[in-house]
């Protein structure tokens, strides 16, 4: 059904899919992706699945020596997942419940391929009530936990969480709320307390919102996605948007940090240092081979070009008016993801479980594509590091997530637990994956010298 009624768009006079491009996917990795012209589409080449979760045994794919199991089920919209120190981990299940009001034509035709491409609920079912942080316990570490309860509840669409001083801060979709807690507790019936209100509203286009505390616990990062993708909406819409603000988290005193990121996610700092990293889908409706989603450093009052240009400099001919002085110093990001994969969720390795050439690199969750009939994405990838910059191209570490024209899973959210274990949101699996390494006794001769 969802194929057909694809074709059938694309035969509208609005315009064509397909624009003609092939390229070279590894061409679009790195530091210098190669960049195709860009293709304006009416109808925008389109590429989503049925969404079917996984049966009972079945489970993504990890490399040779590596294995993976659910550490929980049965969620509703896992979107994140947070760590601690003793072993808890937290589970953030959101649901944006809020519609947006049509502004273009074409609005119901992508909103329709969007929530085919993000819903697992069957027509007339009632879903799970989410919108809350739920807690599972593995005290010995061994990935099956003894405990899992819900942490606090009635939340509004969060995303972002952090734990810091003797709280915990989440991120909702349209406020940084406070709750005391301390890791070992497992209930939280204190009242929250409104830190800070988030750019929000009638129209909250892009709605998640994350979160990450400095090295040193002084400030708080949010990130705000665009209310657009190429602000067609107006600069109005767009008030404090498309950025990322720093936030104190005992006044809730709140500045803007860096700008001109359509959407960024996974705010996570460099182990070891003070540079705060991102993820950032790009803009869609330029091509399949535009714009290339990607990770970068971020540099306090830096500008990254959206919406005026792309990738550094590349102007945006649908943008009026244009800003030449932006662009002029929209600064290219470090490390192009190829496009449309919908990267939401980044962390780095510092565990000392998985081989050592895993120490220090990054593990991308990406969501999957939709802006393409060839999909991207719909994996975690992982990214060496060297010298604090990530290096070569991205090596595919979970995956499994699409296959036999289905959407099994789409991972989101990543993070390291204590014992050096991988964890996975997976929002269409309704699962959180661990990902531990067993050792070189079932590791492939390549996978052996590799880690050497």
């Amino acid at each position: 059904m969802t194929r057909i009624l694809i074709m059938t768009l694309c035969l509208l006079p609005l315009g064509a899919c397909g624009s003609g491009q092939t390229i070279d996917p590894n061409s679009q990795y790195g530091a210098n992706p190669f960049l195709p012209a860009p293709h304006e589409q009416l109808v925008a080449d389109v590429g989503v699945f049925e969404t079917v979760g996984w049966q009972r045994g079945e489970t993504p794919t990890v490399p040779a020596g590596f294995r993976i199991a659910a550490v929980a089920q049965g969620l509703s919209n896992p979107r994140n997942v947070l760590a601690l120190s003793n072993g808890d981990v937290l589970i953030v299940e959101s649901r944006n419940e809020g519609g947006e009001p049509v502004q273009r034509p074409k609005d119901p035709i992508r909103d329709w391929i969007m929530a085919r491409a993000h819903s697992q609920t069957k027509s007339g079912q009632t879903p799970k009530p989410s919108n809350r942080i739920t807690l599972v316990r593995d005290a010995n570490g061994d990935g099956r936990p003894e405990l899992r309860t819900v942490l606090v509840d009635h939340l509004h669409a969060p995303f972002g969480i952090a734990v810091l001083n003797g709280f915990l801060y989440v991120a909702n979709t349209d406020a940084i709320m406070r709750y005391p807690f301390s890791p070992g507790e497992t209930r939280i019936t204190a009242p929250g307390v409104k830190l800070v209100d988030l750019p929000a509203g009638a129209i909250n286009h892009h709605w998640t919102k994350s979160l990450a505390a400095s090295p040193d616990g002084s400030r708080l990062f949010v990130s705000v996605g665009s209310n657009s993708n190429a602000m067609e909406r107006g600069s109005d819409a767009e008030r404090d948007r498309a950025a990322i603000h720093e936030v104190d988290p005992q006044t809730g005193l709140m500045k803007t940090f860096a700008t001109g990121l359509r959407n960024p996610n996974g705010l996570t700092f460099y182990p070891g240092s003070n540079t705060l990293w991102t993820v950032v889908n790009e803009r869609d409706e330029l091509g399949p081979n535009l714009v290339p989603d990607y990770m970068t450093s971020v540099r306090p009052g830096g500008f990254y070009g959206w919406p005026y240009s792309y990738y550094g400099q590349h102007v945006d001919p649908r943008v009026r008016p244009q800003r030449a002085d932006l662009v002029a110093r929209a600064i290219r990001p470090d490390y192009a993801l190829s496009s449309h994969v919908a990267a939401l969720g980044l962390t780095f390795y510092t565990g000392v479980s998985f081989p050592a050439r895993f120490r220090g690199g990054a593990f991308v969750g990406e969501h999957g594509s939709w802006n393409r009939t060839d999909p991207h994405g719909y994996k975690v990838a992982f990214i060496g590091f060297r010298g604090g910059r990530p290096v070569g191209i991205p090596q595919d570490f979970v995956t499994g997530f699409l296959k036999d024209g289905k959407a099994h899973g789409r991972p989101v959210g990543v993070t390291v637990d204590r014992t050096g274990a991988l964890l996975v949101a997976d929002d269409v699996g309704n699962t959180v994956w661990r990902v531990s390494y067993a050792g070189d006794r079932v590791a492939s001769r390549e996978e052996r010298l590799l880690s050497r």
